[in-house]
């Protein structure tokens, strides 16, 4: 990092993550670390068929091993009442009716529909004993037809009785009719066929859960690896129904990374927590990474058409997009929403793209469900968006940076109403193009091109302009769009007697270091020591309501919670002072920790207005005692951070082998709380993005099995894979909220890929190349096979 560590703590300072220290120090406290009396083990029986009926399941076998107390079925879910995993978004199709649900049963009862599915829980005494209890379970399959190649699914044998075609929905999105029209206009009309392909998360700490049941109480605690306790209660207690809610404790604690596949609810933890009951014990569950490749939820995985439209002068005059959409073999907790609200509403990109139009089928397949991975929508549709652009600009021959400045939205713009119903608020993204070219050195780019071509190597340069919307919001627009819950988030601060500070928020941190930033963003409001802030977060039973982390979400609308959340207490801390100091609230201004009487040299501490409030109960008798506020926090529009990032590559042309040798990323986040963490951030996702780019690939074979199920065949970026990033932002602040910020978790991840993909074809010279761009097609490429 190019920040020297800072002694400020306050906002905009580098200050290094507190929560590092017990990371790398080995004392962090995953699920898998917590360990329960009594606590005995499960295992998942799956199924080894992409599509089969369940004709019987024999444990008997598996009860006859010493230490195995019991095999639990989707059979005997059923009948305890235990509902299906619902999806969390309801998407309607063109005409306006709801779309079409696969049940989706947490154990498979009479149908397993993707390679991974489980149909049974093995519980034991000993973790050992449980494997070898599934291992003896025999299931009777009779093995049916499996739907597994996207493209041809809609003309395919119907997976689900009910939903013809195999299709959820047909979802569309802009003015069809004006659209046509721009194209029927066009001078120029440029078609590309795009793929996004499947990726699966493989966050550094897989998913587990240890479930607990009181039988005295009747209470149940659900430990587990939880991006959204909050949510995870809910669904378990509203919809699935394994227990009442204020008798159902989520606590997600020290969560190793999740990149979205942690969002969700799943069926392992459903059928823990229940069968905790069952058996009468604790029960333990951890994947081992074979599981996670095969039933976590992947992510991306799109064919797309897409064909963009230009005057004489090369300015867009309209967008024309029809994606089809893998969902894999259910519909996951917001897989429904990704594909549609959150990919066809940023086509605009960046651009006064004045006509677009977008329509997405929804598909099921004999795969593993399909959701949110970094990124969420936004990366897909920008991959199109910026794809599209580069090759508009090589048909027509035109500088590509050319193209994009001359179609962008100005400054002077906003707020600007996009065609695919956003409104952006503010931006300059003009200033991020020009900052990404100086870092790039793009005027020295053809001489160090001719210098690789001495090398018998190809280099490429490659653009992406891209835009993300951020923070969800508003909850009520979020409703009638069919989320099944608002998008809010709650936040608690709690001023101690002793004037330290306790800060509950219902956002939670997997890596993105909240326990630094939220304490930064409270301590540099209240005036209180940064190291006297104490976070906590990821536990229902201690804590209001909250909507956990994903789509960047987090300061813009947490830290919003919290900000509003010290105002109450600078609220009702003026009428403690101002009653300490005999005067009124009017006359008594608040800064940096201290309440002063105007003009006068009169003034106390937020501590001793803490103090004061609590021990003496030196306080006005219409106030209560204590100093301890909440707040929620519901914005009136999506945050829009946006920038340019431009990648270099060199192709051996001998071996295929691509080579990322120069990455620049500028970004506009908003204000920055702290450019260490944000600069983590970008790095990360940057290097997500180059693994879809250049190695990552979920592939299934014909039979839906599948073919990239360990780190021996699905390929992820090492260190010596990437070059020295150079990341640098620009600020526009967001203007609706009061912390200013945008959000910066997912940005790396989605303008990555196209820009890599850019300069790979650049430097092939060939129109498109489908994800990831390998060695061998890269090697097959060059040769014009």
């Amino acid at each position: 990092m190019s920040e020297a560590i800072a002694e400020d703590t306050g906002i905009g300072a580098p200050v290094r993550r507190r929560e590092d220290a017990r990371f790398i120090t080995g004392t962090g406290r995953y699920t898998d670390d917590l360990n329960q009396p009594g606590q005995v083990y499960g295992v998942f029986c799956r199924s080894p068929h992409a599509r089969a009926k369940i004709n019987g399941v024999d444990a008997e076998e598996a009860l006859g091993i010493p230490g195995v107390l019991g095999v639990y079925t989707g059979t005997e879910m059923v009948a305890d009442g235990i509902g299906d995993l619902p999806c969390g978004w309801l998407v309607k199709d063109k005409a306006g009716n709801d779309m079409r649900s696969a049940p989706h049963p947490p154990l498979a009862a009479t149908q397993v529909n993707y390679v991974g599915e489980p149909y049974a829980l093995v519980v034991a005494d000993s973790l050992q004993a449980a494997r070898q209890g599934a291992e003896s379970v025999n299931a009777e399959f009779e093995e049916l037809h499996a739907v597994v190649e996207l493209g041809s699914a809609t003309v395919s044998e119907q997976i689900y009785e009910g939903i013809d075609h195999n299709l959820a929905y047909e979802w569309a999105l802009g003015e069809e009719d004006a659209t046509r029209m721009a194209f029927a206009r066009a001078a120029h009309v440029t078609t590309l066929e795009l793929t996004n392909n499947r990726l699966i998360p493989n966050a550094m700490e897989p998913r587990a859960c240890l479930g607990v049941h009181d039988a005295a109480t009747g209470d149940y605690t659900l430990y587990t690896t939880s991006q959204n306790p909050h949510l995870e209660r809910l669904v378990l207690s509203a919809f699935v129904q394994v227990a009442p809610e204020h008798k159902l404790r989520v606590v997600a604690p020290d969560v190793g990374g999740g990149f979205g596949s942690k969002i969700f609810i799943y069926a392992e933890e459903t059928a823990v927590i229940w069968a905790a009951a069952k058996v009468g014990r604790p029960i333990k569950w951890v994947a081992d990474r074979s599981e996670s490749f095969l039933a976590d939820a992947h992510g991306r995985d799109h064919i797309t058409r897409a064909e963009l439209a230009l005057d004489e002068q090369g300015r867009f005059t309209g967008l024309r997009v029809k994606t089809t959409a893998n969902l894999g073999a259910y519909l996951s907790t917001f897989g429904s929403s990704v594909p549609t609200y959150l990919y066809g509403t940023l086509l605009a990109g960046q651009y006064k793209t004045p006509n677009i139009y977008v329509e997405v089928q929804g598909v099921y397949t004999n795969t593993a469900p399909v959701d949110a991975y970094r990124g969420a929508g936004r990366p897909e549709a920008t991959y199109v968006v910026e794809r599209i652009v580069e090759q508009a600009a090589r048909e027509l021959g035109k500088d590509p940076a050319d193209l994009r400045r001359m179609n962008m939205i100005q400054p002077e713009d906003f707020p600007y109403e996009t065609p695919v119903a956003l409104t952006y608020d503010t931006g300059n993204y003009e200033a991020s193009l020009d900052k990404a070219l100086e870092l790039i050195d793009y005027a020295g780019f053809e001489g160090r091109r001719a210098a690789a071509a001495e090398q018998n190597k190809r280099r490429g340069i490659g653009f992406a302009c891209y835009i993300e919307a951020c923070g969800l919001a508003p909850s009520k627009l979020a409703i009638e769009l069919g989320a099944g819950v608002g998008l809010y988030e709650s936040g608690e601060i709690r001023m101690n007697p002793t004037g330290n500070v306790s800060v509950f928020t219902g956002s939670h941190s997997h890596g993105q270091g909240h326990e630094t930033t939220f304490a930064q963003v409270v301590s540099d409001k209240l005036g209180v020591p940064y190291d006297d802030v104490d976070i906590v977060h990821g536990d229902t039973g201690r804590m209001e309501f909250g909507l956990g982390t994903y789509g960047s979400r987090s300061l813009a609308v947490g830290g919003s919670a919290l900000i509003a959340a010290a105002e109450k207490i600078i609220e009702k801390g003026k009428k403690i002072a101002a009653h300490m100091m005999q005067t009124t609230p009017e006359q008594v201004d608040f800064d940096d920790g201290t309440f002063s009487l105007q003009d006068s040299n009169q003034s106390v501490t937020i501590q001793e207005v803490a103090f004061a409030a609590y021990v003496p109960a030196d306080y006005p008798e219409d106030l209560e005692p204590g100093l301890t506020e909440k707040a929620f926090y519901d914005p009136n529009n999506f945050t829009y951070p946006a920038g340019t990032h431009i990648a270099e590559v060199e192709v051996d042309i001998e071996t295929g082998v691509v080579e990322l040798v120069n990455f620049v990323a500028v970004d506009d986040f908003g204000h920055i709380i702290n450019p260490l963490i944000v600069h983590g951030q970008v790095h990360g996702g940057v290097a997500q993005g180059a693994g879809q780019a250049l190695m990552e690939h979920g592939i299934y074979d014909e039979y839906g099995q599948l073919q990239t199920g360990s780190m021996m065949d699905y390929c992820l970026p090492r260190a010596d894979d990437l070059p020295d990033f150079q990341v640098d932002t620009t600020v526009t602040p967001c203007t609706h909220n009061p912390l200013g910020v945008k959000g910066c978790g997912e940005a790396g991840a989605i303008g990555s890929p196209a820009a890599i993909m850019n300069a790979v074809t650049h430097a092939l010279g060939t129109k498109d190349i489908a994800m990831p761009a390998t060695p061998e097609k890269v090697w097959r490429a060059v040769r014009g096979e």
